[in-house]
Formats: C-alpha cells, structure tokens, sequence
C-alpha cells in the first residue's frame, strides 16, 4: 500500500499496483465471520488480467485483523488491513481513509458482509471507462437491480424513505444517481476530494456526491445479497445519525444555514409561550415571567442549532462557553430591539408594524452573524500569540 498504510497490522507491504489497478476499500467493524468468504469471493470474481488489492478499514472489537491477516495467506492478490483504534467518522469515516491510503487509479468501496457481490467490480470499472465517468454507483433501483437483501419490510421502508428524503434534498447533486444509498461504488482516484469530506456514519456515497460529486456519472444495477453472518449495522441509532448528516449536508451554505436559523429560532416561539403561561398561571409578574420563558426559547434554540447548523464547528469552545455565548446574544436581540424600533419610528417616522417587522429582521441578522462569527468559529490563535508577544 501506500506510505501513510506502513502500520497496517501485522501485513508485509506490498507494492503500489500499477495505474489502471483497482483498491477495493472495505470498511469492516467486527465481520470477522464474513471476511474470509469476501476474499474468496474476491479470489473468485475478479480477473487475473486486472491488478487488484484489497485494503480492510476496521473499527472492530472483534478479532477481524487476525482473521484477515490468517486469510491473505491463501490470496493470489495484496490484501491489508488499517485497524483505527479510533473510529471517528464511523464506517464513513474508515472508507475516507482508504480513499486516502489508496494509490490505484479505481477505487471500489464495498461492505464486508458479503452482501455487494464483487463479481460487479469488473463491471463498474468497464462502466466507467466506457463512459468516462469518474464515478459508477451499483444501484438495487435500475432494471435487474434488486433490494432483496434488505432483510424485512421495515427496514425496505426504511432504506426506500432515506432514498426519497435525500433525493428531495438535494435534487441537484443527485441527478442521475438512483440509489445514493448505495455502499457500493466505484470512483477515480482523480476525483477523491478526501479533505473537504465530514462523514457521519456510513453513507459515504451521499457525502461524496453532494460535498465533491464528480461532473460524470454512472449507473449499473445490482442485486443486494443476503448478509453471510453476523448482524446488520443499520441500527437507529446510525437512522438518527444518518437525519443528522443529511441537516449537515443540507446547511453546508451560509444561505441554507440562515434559512434554518430562521425555522429554528421561529420553533423557539413554542416553549417560550408554553413557559410563559405557565409562570403567569402560578401569578408571577409579567415582565420576570417573560425574561424567564424567554430563557427556555434560547435553551431550545442553542439544543437544536447545536446538533443540526453547527456539529461540525463544536470542537472549537466548550459547552459551557458556547452555550454562554449564544445567551449573551439571544437576550441581546430583546434589549435592541426596543431602541431600534423607537429609533425608527421617531427618527424615519415609520408605523409601529413596520418599524417592528424591519427591527426584528435586522436584529436577526445581526445574531445569526454573531452566532457564526462569536460562538463557533474557531479562535484566531495567530492574532492571540501576536497580542501575547
């Protein structure tokens, strides 16, 4: 593999194929029970004439390593493993470590499950090359493409809404592409955009096509095969995860993140009346009951901007300090907002409805652009060490 795979564990390294080879990528958490069968399956399917290497990107807490390492012996081709003691990202995560650490000119992302057959994998690379396409998804939706492998109605459902729900949100981005589901997938190395991808979970292919989507796509249908052994991953906990990835991906631009800004801040209405009439209803003045309920708006709206605008940008303050912040600017908004209106409508002459309405879209504005800049962009480190000096 290449330099940056040397720690893989316990695998000799191997030489970097050729330009026109192809790196399976296969991110595994505990499949040891599947790996073995995929390599010969591998072994199998894909032609002596294409040079082939196989990289496994595992989170496991099981023994798969050891069981890749003991299945390579038998392999006519370099098989590696990179075992992450750190799963960040998720299964999507570990396969933008493979696209990292391979060098081929294809790369093939598939599942370690046995349930994407690697017979397509000569297929999807003809695909491409016939098309010039930079990326070819196995899609279960074209004709002779099949979903049975989904195990039950609920989770067909399921698989079907998520397609829907992504298709209607980023129309765009995915034309042409009628399975963004799809874990299986084959893309130039070319066109690997590694450092601008946030994966969340393991749909990797809806990260890559709305973040980097390349300009040519393909399509070639597959049937999705009952799992070998072990257990699906699609829990829901990675459903919740997978609906937070797609607020991300949706308010990736400022536009889209000031749309949502405004939705949710418009949501924090609710608890904020809720709280107000119950503090009145227990005969607490008007204007401490109006300063307290407004707190529960601002505790609503800091949850939810948290875990759907800003994630990604978490890292950057505590809790405590982010959440400070975001308050500061929120109780702001209402001392403001009084003196603008009274600016406007003695000074501009404007009516109390309008005055109010323009007051309370500026003063919007302004806390979004605050909210950015004040509570989740990352400190200016430079500009600290200059004033230190």
């Amino acid at each position: 593999m290449s330099e940056h795979t040397a720690p893989a564990q316990g695998l000799d390294a191997v030489e970097v194929p050729e330009p026109g080879a192809v790196t399976l990528v296969v991110p595994t958490f505990n499949e040891s029970a599947n790996v073995r069968r995929l390599l010969h399956q591998i072994t199998e399917s894909v032609p002596a004439r294409m040079a082939c290497e196989v990289l496994f990107v595992d989170d496991s807490t099981d023994d798969t390593p050891e069981v890749v390492r003991e299945a390579a012996k038998d392999c006519p081709y370099p098989v590696a493993v990179l075992h992450r003691d750190e799963p960040v990202g998720g299964l999507g995560g570990a396969v933008v470590e493979g696209l990292e650490a391979a060098a081929s000119e294809w790369i093939v992302v598939m599942d370690g499950d046995c349930q994407h057959p690697p017979s397509l994998v000569p297929e999807l690379i003809e695909a491409g090359e016939r098309t010039n396409a930079a990326l070819v998804v196995a899609s279960r939706y074209l004709e002779g493409g099949s979903r049975a492998g989904l195990a039950g109605g609920y989770r067909v459902a399921v698989s079907r809404g998520a397609t829907l729900l992504a298709k209607a949100l980023f129309p765009r981005r995915l034309r042409g592409i009628s399975d963004p589901m799809s874990g299986f997938f084959a893309i130039r190395r070319s066109a690997v955009t590694a450092e601008v991808l946030k994966p969340l979970g393991y749909k990797i292919l809806l990260e890559l096509a709305v973040r980097s989507r390349p300009r040519q796509v393909a399509e070639v249908p597959f049937v999705f095969r009952d799992r070998f052994a072990g257990e699906s991953k699609s829990t829901a906990r990675e459903g919740l995860r997978f609906l937070r990835h797609l607020a991300g991906l949706r308010t990736a631009s400022p536009a889209a993140r000031l749309a949502g800004f405004g939705l949710i801040g418009a949501s924090g209405f609710v608890p904020n009346l809720v709280g107000l009439w119950a503090l009145t209803a227990l005969t607490v003045p008007y204007v401490p009951a109006e300063i307290l309920a407004n707190q529960l708006g601002v505790a609503w709206n800091f949850l939810l901007i948290e875990q759907l605008l800003f994630r990604d940008r978490r890292a950057h303050r505590r809790w405590w300090d982010r959440l400070g912040r975001f308050g500061l600017l929120a109780n702001a908004d209402l001392v403001l907002r009084i003196p603008l209106i009274a600016l406007l409508v003695d000074r501009f002459g404007m009516g109390v409805l309008p005055a109010t309405a323009l007051a309370l879209v500026m003063t919007f504005v302004v806390r979004f652009a605050g909210t950015e800049a004040l509570v989740y962009l990352p400190r200016r480190r430079g500009s600290r060490a200059r004033r230190a000096a």
